[in-house]
């Protein structure tokens, strides 16, 4: 027999729900349902279709995806340059839906640095790497780095932790493409972001100089506790963060974690990774495509509720 709720149970419920946490509330970057639609000659593209993203304070982490998928509509976003259509995003507390010009110019200043792919982009060619350091800290007018001494002093500090040193009185032209983009590292950090944003910051460059690209980045992480977030064709810097989330059709679809795990036997310590398939606030689940090809899914599946899991099955409905 069906009972109506109570009184006293509906109002539990309901104070349950106010209670709860918002989403993303302890996250440094929160996207909610964010959604990114371009217009060109009457036909509209849909970038974003409802992207979830969480980043706590002090990851490093890649997003990952083809061409098309979205990942850099999404780093422009989070990096200030341009505006979701739909849905809510914040950076460090910063709403990048209800910003004014003037907040926007402060928070791309102030709270993220940018990395372009381009190297070319990322310094200007008339300053020595130094001065270009030292420019987003005059720019800023901040008092406390005020001083043309203090500026440089800060400007060397990066330059060394960054193993750039020797190229603080070179111009860009007098460097190689890793060196600059170290220098680049070096000018997105001059203010103390929030978060570090990069895309495709080796692509211009051999394995060997992607390397020690990424070493630069996860200094800055380990020593100056940055946030950072890597857009990344290149597979093997993707494996050099403890989490990489992939974006397919405007979505996260699936996402990476990596841990370390020491044999008890032997003592040694290997990295262990296990993939995950990422479930959105309606409950929708985009499953790796090399899995559904690989059992023949299509249009529909057949689901099972266990106990303490849900079984994916094929449809054997017999139904085309």
């Amino acid at each position: 027999m069906t009972t109506n709720p109570t009184l006293a149970e509906l109002t539990d419920k309901a104070t349950a729900t106010r209670t709860r946490p918002a989403y993303g509330h302890d996250a440094l970057i929160t996207c909610d349902r964010l959604v990114r639609i371009f217009s060109a000659d009457g036909v509209e593209v849909q970038a974003l279709q409802g992207l979830d993203l969480l980043v706590r304070e002090g990851e490093l982490m890649a997003l990952v995806g083809a061409s098309g998928s979205g990942k850099s509509t999404l780093m422009n976003i989070l990096a200030g340059l341009d505006t979701p259509t739909a849905g809510a995003a914040q950076v460090a507390g910063h709403d990048l839906l209800a910003m004014t010009a003037k907040d926007r110019l402060h928070y791309r200043r102030e709270v993220v640095g940018f990395i372009w792919q381009q190297t070319s982009r990322n310094l200007l060619p008339y300053l020595t790497a130094a001065q270009n350091v030292a420019l987003p800290l005059q720019l800023a007018g901040r008092r406390r780095r005020s001083r043309s001494q203090a500026r440089a002093e800060r400007a060397l500090e990066l330059l060394e932790l960054l193993q750039v040193a020797d190229c603080r009185d070179r111009r860009p032209q007098e460097m190689s493409g890793g060196q600059q983009q170290r220098v680049a590292i070096a000018v997105a950090l001059a203010c103390d972001p929030a978060v570090l944003l990069a895309d495709e910051p080796t692509g211009e460059l051999d394995s060997h100089t992607a390397q020690q690209v990424f070493a630069a980045f996860r200094t800055a992480n380990e020593e100056l506790g940055t946030t950072i977030v890597i857009v990344t064709h290149d597979r093997a810097v993707a494996a050099e963060v403890r989490r990489t989330v992939a974006i397919r059709d405007g979505r996260t679809a699936t996402e990476v974690l990596r841990r370390s795990e020491v044999d008890e036997t032997t003592g040694h310590e290997t990295l262990v990774a296990r993939e995950y398939a990422m479930l959105d606030r309606a409950g929708r689940l985009q499953l790796p495509a090399e899995y559904t090809r690989a059992l023949g899914m299509r249009d529909r599946v057949a689901l099972d509720l266990d106990e303490d899991h849900i079984t994916v099955w094929p449809d054997d409905s017999g139904h085309s």
